[in-house]
């Protein structure tokens, strides 16, 4: 092998090595960047739940403080259910493919949420009377539908993890569906519950509306372009 032949050959190799470490730096970096991104979203999601406490503590929320926390618990629930639903239509229509990284903390954020929300009935209100927690289960359907909501939202927030989505495959996304029941479901709770005031009920009910009708046209404008291209020429 001639000189030229050993010089391009080392060349190649160089550029090669050093264009492998640019890419895993640029990994790294990325990886850093979510991270810091996924903290800071994660401290401001806990935003509203240290508000809330910090009202309760100062004694801020009113006569009745209890009645207050399930309220303020209660919307902040619809409300990251609604910006979880909202991240792909965010993401295809302006083109933001890195927010789809913080969609599962923010799911996980509307089951803690609406968690709080149920505690806040179940162990604060009744401090885990079952019996008389049965009968106002009973005897209010606002209730009973609120439980439903948060039963939804149980197996979505249980099989979130990526070891969850390669075990049912398919499955997975089919289950994760749920989503927009728990989005009627609950915005159903918050409109039977409030009884008079309807005006942000129907709000809420007609932005998962909006949403739920978005993914249905997606939906079919994707199985009409597999069709397409399926098609014989």
């Amino acid at each position: 092998m001639g000189n030229s032949a050993v010089t391009t050959v080392a060349t190649t190799t160089v550029a090669t090595a050093t264009g492998n470490g640019a890419t895993a730096n640029g990994r790294k970096t990325a990886r850093r960047r979510i991270g810091w991104g996924k903290a800071g979203l994660f401290a401001v999601c806990l935003i509203p739940a240290a508000w809330t406490g910090w009202r309760f503590y100062s004694d801020q929320l009113g006569a009745n403080p209890i009645r207050e926390l399930e309220i303020q618990t209660g919307l902040w629930t619809l409300r990251f259910l609604a910006i979880t639903l909202a991240v792909t239509p965010v993401r295809r229509t302006f083109g933001w493919n890195g927010i789809v990284k913080y969609r599962r903390m923010l799911g996980l954020f509307t089951f803690f949420y609406a968690t709080v929300h149920l505690s806040m009935w179940s162990f604060v209100d009744w401090f885990f009377a079952w019996g008389d927690m049965w009968q106002e289960i009973l005897k209010h359907k606002y209730i009973l539908i609120g439980m439903l909501t948060w039963l939804t939202l149980l197996p979505l927030a249980l099989t979130s993890t990526k070891g969850w989505v390669r075990r049912l495959g398919k499955r997975w996304t089919k289950l994760h569906r749920l989503v927009y029941a728990a989005a009627i479901t609950g915005t159903i709770h918050y409109l039977w519950a409030v009884k008079k005031d309807t005006f942000f009920p129907v709000v809420y009910f007609a932005l998962f509306a909006l949403l739920l009708a978005y993914r249905l046209i997606d939906a079919r404008r994707k199985a009409l372009d597999n069709r397409a291209r399926e098609a014989p020429l």
